[in-house]
């Protein structure tokens, strides 16, 4: 087990290439189970995920062979292998051999998703979706099972604007019969990438990107190349660290208009950004303004940038709120920021900073991948040597981050835990 340790006030400069996305990638690879012929996948990040699902698709029968950033994935022998427990709890993203699997096979056994706690994120509108299409989903001994005799087509409502449940039902439904109409339907880049995959295999999807999604089921579904999108967490990520601690950081391979958001935010606290068609250009201004934000569904400022961006906001002169309306319990950076000297509360599901505070090193722990940015972005710009555990939360998402930085000129190294440290650790 590793730990991260920086030693901050080192200047960033030069460029830096962004990974592809790590939300499309979870997705990505189950949405191979459905062909009938091997799919390659193009530019996937070398990360845990990806590591995790690929070993799921070989519990199930696939073959999964690997070059460089590219995995091909034949389904040829896959079956409805029940995936209970094991590997399915390292990630959330686990839920879409549901979808996968029903539409394949019309039953799925699936263990509850684990991976980052972010507080409840209930599954019911993936199981709405899938009821709609006619499978019965019940709940047996910490398992998912889902059997359909048939799948068929339906117009579902989402209650609630949900990537996760938008996808999935997405999935389901390019097999079933007859026509699909997913209503309230969630809008991220994400989504457009597992659809255009979809799409290439040889399914029927119109209205992708906008909020009502149409598929025309159809019977079977061939193999495919497909080049994954840039990661615009990722890119954002970088974006904020190069504000924090850059003097002028060129970001490659991004798709400037999937962070508009942050982009605006990052303007309007005096960062210069320039944008190209693939690359963001990140000099920071010798002040900060202060802003306040609110995570909102895609277009909005991505629930997914706010503990990184906190961290900015410490540098920043006078007050900022911070409000996730997303996953209001996105909250345990809070308290290993203020280790590092961050002057900074929770009132009322919102999270007020105070600047600016010049951040001290500090030992602290990342409690999930998002969080472990955030401190990564908070040791750059601290006094001092932070040291940051729970580094196997950051491996999750980030392909070569401390790789990445040290280019940039970043003082950050990798060391191996002691025995005693691991047990603080886990009894932490």
């Amino acid at each position: 087990m590793q730990k991260i340790l920086i030693e901050g006030g080192h200047p960033l400069n030069g460029k830096v290439r962004i990974s592809g996305a790590k939300n499309s990638a979870v997705a990505l690879l189950p949405a191979a189970i459905l062909a009938d012929s091997a799919v390659t996948i193009e530019g996937l990040p070398n990360i845990s995920d990806v590591e995790t699902l690929s070993d799921l698709l070989e519990e199930i029968g696939g073959t999964v062979s690997r070059q460089d950033n590219n995995i091909t994935i034949d389904p040829a022998n896959m079956v409805a292998m029940p995936l209970p427990n094991g590997k399915v709890k390292k990630l959330r993203a686990s839920y879409y051999f549901m979808g996968a699997m029903l539409g394949k096979f019309g039953k799925a056994v699936i263990g509850l998703p684990g991976g980052c706690f972010l507080g409840p994120r209930p599954i019911d509108q993936h199981i709405k979706g899938f009821e709609a299409l006619g499978a019965t989903v019940t709940n047996e001994q910490g398992a998912i099972y889902l059997r359909a005799e048939e799948l068929r087509g339906a117009r579902i409502y989402l209650d609630v604007v949900s990537v996760g449940a938008t996808i999935n039902i997405m999935l389901a439904a390019v097999r079933a019969k007859g026509k699909t109409v997913i209503e309230n339907a969630a809008k991220e880049p994400e989504i457009i990438d597992v659809a255009t995959l979809l799409s290439n295999m040889g399914a029927k999807i119109k209205g992708v990107g906008t909020d009502v999604i149409r598929i025309e089921g159809v019977p079977s579904l061939e193999g495919c190349t497909h080049t994954i999108i840039p990661d615009r967490i990722e890119a954002g990520t970088y974006a904020i660290a190069a504000a924090a601690q850059g003097e002028e950081v060129i970001i490659d391979n991004v798709i400037p208009q999937h962070i508009e958001s942050l982009i605006a935010k990052l303007r309007e606290m005096g960062v210069t950004v320039e944008d190209g068609d693939e690359q963001l250009l990140i000099r920071p201004g010798k002040t900060f303004k202060s802003v306040d934000i609110k995570t909102l569904v895609y277009p909005g400022f991505p629930t997914d940038l706010q503990q990184p961006f906190t961290s900015l906001l410490t540098k920043a002169e006078q007050t900022g709120v911070v409000t996730d309306t997303i996953y209001s319990a996105r909250l345990k950076h809070i308290d290993e920021l203020r280790r590092m000297n961050a002057i900074i509360k929770v009132e009322g599901g919102s999270v007020i900073v105070s600047g600016p505070s010049q951040l001290e090193g500090a030992k602290v722990k990342a409690s999930d991948l998002r969080a472990g940015a955030a401190l990564i972005v908070a040791g750059l710009m601290a006094n001092g040597v932070t040291e940051i555990t729970g580094v196997d939360h950051i491996d999750r998402g980030y392909e070569q981050i401390t790789e990445k930085l040290s280019e940039l000129g970043a003082r950050i190294w990798r060391e191996e835990m002691t025995d005693e440290e691991i047990i603080q650790l886990q009894n932490s």
